[in-house]
């Protein structure tokens, strides 16, 4: 009989895989599926960036192995974005780093960071390739709790002496997702000051870095910690230009942070197609009308999501980012978040994500994906009306 690793018992439940189940069921038996279960953005891809891409196709240098030093102007391209947009200097050679999606880099930094036993401090509702990357390096996970009543944000001075005192690495990402919630740039320097108190990595997931609204902007922890001193920060295409299934993403931070990784990176993989990168840097260098295209879509899906949520009488707070919602659910499912949306794809075809999957804190609320036009989440909001009632 096969014998598989310990570390895989952990990675058994995905809120991601359930869902797919529960809704190939509600498929097979004859329902037309409205699925807002996934944040996979439904819009198109730039049309200057696919012909980057195309333009690359017949040449004939971009069709072998892509090394490190093949990525020097996709590094230079996110150094120059990045410079822009925060007013901090990077250079390209030893704080940028390509990857196939931030969820890459998330997932690979705790073999960088973390000896077996070492915990990471994670937010709890989470991203689920935050634990995953620990339990794969053997670490040990240590969930921070985000409460309604505290914006989201996690109580630094609740975490026990003994887990700082095995802890290595702190796992933040604001804007929030499911929470949708967004930090400032007190609280930023609140974290860079108590990691560097407590010899802490600070690693910052920011896939929704423009996809803010109302004029609100979302900070970068590289503000709060301008010397990279402890930190490195994660960034991806698949948001904000719509490249979800391109597969590409990228680091920026702290010099020694980005040599680390790159050494755990260059052991499992290159990197992607050269003229993908070339999609990616004309992303970033030209054009940003199709971000701010893309962030009125959300907010014009937000508000009409939450109209026809106020219309049935859930009341859930308007989130000020991300393209989700999340809400708390009525008391009849407090408990039960998964049972809710299996029960809810299965009677109505409207796919959700259960709370529970990213995390014990999020038990009791369900988070919906705004990846449909608005009288297709309207509709979707009236079939749940239908199953409250």
């Amino acid at each position: 009989m096969i014998q598989f690793a310990s570390r895989l018992a952990p990675l058994q439940a995905n809120v991601f895989a359930d869902m797919d189940r529960a809704k190939a069921q509600a498929i097979a038996a004859g329902r037309d599926i409205i699925d807002l279960s996934l944040g996979s953005s439904d819009l198109p891809t730039p049309a200057h960036v696919l012909e980057a891409i195309a333009q690359s196709l017949p040449d004939p240098s971009t069709h072998g192995y892509l090394l490190f030093h093949g990525t020097r102007a996709f590094r230079q391209a996110a150094a120059d974005w990045y410079r822009q947009k925060f007013g901090i200097a990077v250079d390209p050679e030893t704080e940028v780093l390509p990857l196939i999606g931030s969820q890459e880099g998330t997932a690979h930094l705790p073999l960088a960071v973390l000896n077996p036993g070492d915990f990471a401090l994670l937010q709890d509702p989470g991203y689920p390739s935050h634990t995953g990357g620990v339990y794969l390096a053997n670490g040990q996970v240590y969930l921070m709790p985000l409460r309604a009543e505290n914006r989201f944000l996690p109580v630094f001075e609740e975490i026990p002496a003994p887990v700082l005192a095995q802890a290595r690495l702190m796992v933040l990402s604001y804007p929030h997702n499911p929470t949708t919630a967004i930090a400032s740039l007190d609280f930023f320097r609140q974290a860079v000051a108590f990691c560097q108190e407590h010899n802490l990595v600070l690693a910052h997931d920011f896939p929704y870095v423009d996809l803010v609204f109302d004029g609100i902007t979302a900070p970068s922890v590289l503000q709060a910690d301008p010397t990279k001193s402890v930190s490195i920060e994660f960034f991806t295409m698949s948001k904000s230009y719509n490249m979800g299934g391109f597969r590409v993403g990228y680091a920026i931070g702290n010099a020694d942070l980005i040599r680390a990784l790159r050494q755990v990176k260059a052991a499992i993989d290159f990197n992607q197609y050269r003229g993908i990168l070339n999609g990616a840097i004309a992303a970033l260098t030209g054009s940003q009308e199709t971000v701010a295209l893309a962030v009125s879509t959300f907010k014009a899906r937000r508000d009409a999501f939450m109209s026809a949520l106020h219309r049935i009488g859930w009341a859930v707070p308007t989130p000020e980012a991300t393209m989700y919602i999340w809400a708390k659910l009525p008391d009849r499912w407090s408990n039960n978040s998964i049972e809710f949306c299996t029960q809810l794809v299965a009677a109505t075809g409207v796919a959700a994500a259960p709370g529970a999957g990213f995390g014990k804190s999020g038990e009791g609320y369900v988070r919906f994906a705004l990846v449909h036009e608005p009288d297709r989440l309207s509709e979707a909001v009236d079939r749940i009306a239908g199953f409250l009632a």
